[in-house]
């Protein structure tokens, strides 16, 4: 018998084409360019997602998409956690930090020993930056093609340190 206040949730690897992702993708970079200057916004749209060195996954929870993220492989055995989003609906329900866990362990099981994050450097962003501190994320340098920019914060999680 199931507990009736008890809720399924699933992650899963997802194609950016699914009409779940579409929309999501679609709030997302909209929610994106609301808060940074279009050369400064660095997500992902769908056919970036669906690239051959990105893992896409929705997290569905009683069978709504309500979340997804995505690791990029990088070089030297690292990856950079990309398209974080939860849809304002479910923001606090503890979905951003479902998908993040399942990512990093993701990231660790796959023998990555970092993963890298650009998150925005406003107000807006104060909640995800603290989200990734609580993981032991710590400021970085740009990585990978990224260059100083001011609305842009670079974050570095050491893998190998993670119990």
């Amino acid at each position: 018998m199931s507990n009736p206040t008890s809720t399924d949730v699933v992650i899963a690897r997802a194609s950016a084409t699914e009409p779940e992702a579409i929309a999501m993708i679609k709030r997302h970079l909209e929610q994106m360019a609301s808060q940074s200057p279009e050369e400064s916004c660095h997500a992902l749209d769908g056919s970036g997602l669906d690239a051959a060195n990105v893992a896409f996954f929705l997290l569905r929870r009683d069978g709504q998409a309500i979340a997804m993220g995505a690791l990029k492989t990088l070089s030297n055995n690292a990856c950079e956690l990309k398209s974080m989003h939860t849809i304002s609906e479910a923001r606090g329900s503890g979905a951003g930090r479902q998908m993040l866990e399942f990512l990093l362990s993701l990231a660790k099981d796959d023998g990555a020993t970092a993963i890298y994050l650009e998150t925005g450097s406003t107000a807006d962003f104060t909640p995800a930056k603290q989200l990734y501190e609580s993981y032991g994320f710590v400021e970085c340098p740009p990585f990978e093609g990224y260059a100083e920019d001011p609305w842009s914060f670079f974050m570095r999680l050491d893998l190998r340190a993670v119990a």
